[in-house]
């Protein structure tokens, strides 16, 4: 899919507030730091559309954004904030929960793990949560340009094994600076958006 228009709609802290139109949604979830809107950004073509923050956990709602009047990207608070206060953590795994119960199984869910990090025991969780939803899950291993070439397929089997990953299922390494892994993750929203309008 070409992006012609992207637009941010609203940030949304309950459920009430998230847009229910029967627009296609693909969500973006992953551990605070992992590169969310950094990607968001590079794949819509608009640099400040999501905010970038270099503090952890900047994205504090689910932010919602309208892509060629025909879908929803939605970008999820990161988990795994060690500064935020229990209640704050509470809060943010309670409205991504009321979204996920929302949006799945329709959804396509983009997990994003850190490729020189690898996948944490919080990634491990969250793939856990989002399998024991039924959702349709790829994962993107995010920042491959800073991984060596000679380490990147190993990185990447180890993600793979870190989440019990079946062989069929979509790892793919990304980069939003490099532009690397672009034309793949559309690949799996576009075959997402034909399935969506059967």
């Amino acid at each position: 899919m070409k992006v012609e228009t992207a637009d941010y709609v609203r940030s949304a802290r309950e459920s009430g507030d998230f847009p229910r139109d029967g627009r296609p949604e693909i969500a973006f979830a992953g551990r605070s730091n992992v590169g969310k809107s950094s990607l968001l950004n590079r794949m819509l073509g608009r640099k400040g559309l999501a905010r970038v923050g270099a503090t952890p956990g900047r994205t504090r709602a689910v932010n919602f954004f309208l892509v060629n009047g025909r879908c929803w990207f939605v970008d999820l608070p990161g988990y795994g904030w060690a500064r935020a206060g229990r209640a704050e953590r509470r809060e943010w795994a309670e409205v991504v929960n009321s979204y996920m119960r929302q949006a799945l199984p329709q959804a396509q869910v983009m997990m994003l793990v850190d490729s020189q990090v690898g996948a944490t025991p919080l990634d491990q969780q969250a793939y856990e949560y989002l399998s024991s939803l039924d959702a349709k899950i790829a994962i993107a291993a995010t920042k491959i340009d800073k991984v060596p070439r000679g380490r990147r397929a190993a990185a990447l089997r180890a993600i793979a094994a870190g989440l019990g990953l079946a062989a069929e299922a979509p790892l793919i390494p990304v980069s939003a600076h490099s532009g690397e892994g672009m034309k793949e993750l559309w690949s799996v929203i576009d075959v997402h958006l034909e399935a969506s309008a059967k």
